[in-house]
């Protein structure tokens, strides 16, 4: 993943030796990030996808131009991450997901960087889609998803489905 810088952020690739040293420690992240880390990144939920992620990302490391972590450029601090996956139903669609550690959220981060990454992921090539899904009650997941430019397709199984 190229770098992309917004006003206050900027996304960095995540890679495979980064989320090992994530798995590992916070100290660990920083030296194979070179930035600081904010208190409760990754969270536990994410620390246990890690290793599935790893092992994808060194059979597919074409995948993981599509993986970034959110550094707040001001603080040098990694404070989330945000990235696709090729959908598994459309080949063009590309899906995303961002996770921004509680002490940083409601500050409008998600959505900038979301706005961002939909922008440079439409331009990869054959991708023609982005979607997203959310839970039906996570306001602050709908707010971003909408202020990003996606539109919302429908509910199914509490969760709602959105694309560009």
């Amino acid at each position: 993943m190229p770098h992309i810088k917004t006003d206050r952020l900027m996304l960095i690739t995540f890679t495979a030796e980064m989320m090992q040293a994530a798995i590992s420690s916070e100290r660990e992240l920083e030296q194979a990030a070179g930035y600081q880390v904010i208190d409760d990144y990754p969270s536990d939920d994410y620390k246990e996808i890690l290793p599935f992620k790893i092992q994808r990302y060194r059979q597919y490391p074409e995948e993981n131009e599509w993986e970034g972590l959110i550094v707040h450029q001001q603080d040098q601090m990694i404070m989330g991450d945000m990235g696709f996956r090729r959908s598994t139903d459309n080949s063009e669609e590309l899906e995303l997901g961002y996770s921004i550690v509680p002490a940083c959220q409601g500050q409008g981060y998600a959505t900038e960087m979301a706005q961002a990454i939909i922008t440079w992921g439409l331009t990869q090539a054959g991708i023609k889609r982005i979607i997203a899904s959310c839970d039906t009650n996570n306001q602050a997941s709908i707010r971003v998803l909408e202020k990003a430019g996606l539109k919302k397709l429908g509910e199914q199984e509490h969760k709602i489905r959105w694309s560009t």
